[in-house]
């Protein structure tokens, strides 16, 4: 009976051990993964800049509400995204097609419209030399 209870003992530490070990699921879904590929300032237009960012969405990748304060050109190159400006209906972009984003757009949805592939997009920015690219959105 005493091997029994140490047996018994092992296996439920063993329990604990395994189900403290493992952690729980995330519910955040995961962030995009932004690079900047070049920084431009235009001599033309004296105090503002082009940027060109690279942006990829993992599977499941929803953005925060932002605006970018900025003239921005979208250009899907793999995946699907779903983008939707406050005022407008969503729309879904599939690889080769473009969006747009005024200076006083507020980004209301920008996420993978897929939950098992990435998508990956091209963003170039007009904007004022030293403003932030992103600007949170409560």
């Amino acid at each position: 009976m005493h091997t029994a209870k140490i047996l018994l003992a092992s296996l439920l530490l063993a329990a604990a051990t395994t189900a403290v070990a493992q952690p729980a699921p995330s519910t955040t879904p995961p962030h995009a993964i932004v690079k900047t590929l070049m920084t431009k300032p235009l001599a033309q237009h004296p105090g503002e800049e082009l940027v060109m960012l690279s942006v990829e969405y993992p599977p499941g990748s929803v953005d925060p509400v932002h605006r970018h304060n900025a003239n921005a050109l979208v250009y899907v190159v793999e995946g699907s995204i779903v983008m939707g400006l406050r005022g407008s209906k969503p729309v879904t972009l599939q690889a080769g097609q473009t969006f747009y984003e005024g200076p006083d757009d507020v980004h209301e949805i920008g996420r993978n419209a897929s939950s098992t592939r990435p998508a990956k997009f091209i963003v170039v920015l007009l904007k004022k030399i030293g403003a932030p690219v992103l600007v949170p959105v409560n």
